[in-house]
C-alpha cells in the first residue's frame, strides 16, 4: 500500500480532480486546506514583508489531498487525468504529487468485495 499525497495549489480544479480519482479507481480521499510556506512567510512573519511584491499572482491558499492505494498502478492511470486539468505537474504552480510507503493501516474503504 501507498499514500497518495497531491497538493493541488490551484482551488478553482478541486472538481475536476476528483473527478480523475474516481475514474483512476481511487476509493477514497480526504481533502485538507493548506498553505504554503512562502505565504506563511510573506504574510505572519514582518521581516519577509517584502517578499508580497513577488508573490503577486501565486495562490495563496492550496488543497492538500491524501489517499491510501494498493498499487503504483493507480498513479500511472491518475496523473495523466489531473495533468489534464492542472497542466504539467513539472511546470511552476500546479502541484505535487508524490506517494510514501504504508506498512500498516486499519478501516480502511475496501470496495464491494
Amino acid at each position: 500500500m501507498k499514500l497518495l499525497v497531491f497538493i493541488l495549489n490551484s482551488e478553482e480544479h478541486l472538481e475536476e480532480v476528483m473527478e480523475a480519482y474516481v475514474e483512476a479507481g481511487v476509493p477514497g480521499a480526504t481533502i485538507l486546506d493548506s498553505e504554503g510556506m512562502a505565504r506563511f512567510l510573506t504574510y505572519e512573519i514582518p521581516i519577509f514583508a517584502d517578499f508580497k511584491d513577488f508573490m503577486k499572482g501565486n495562490k495563496p491558499y492550496n488543497k492538500t489531498i491524501i489517499s491510501v492505494i494498493k498499487d503504483e498502478g493507480v498513479v500511472s492511470q491518475l496523473l495523466p487525468l489531473i495533468e489534464e486539468s492542472v497542466g504539467s505537474l513539472g511546470e511552476p504552480g500546479t502541484g505535487i504529487m508524490f506517494t510514501l510507503p504504508v506498512d500498516w493501516a486499519v478501516g480502511l474503504y475496501q470496495g464491494e468485495s
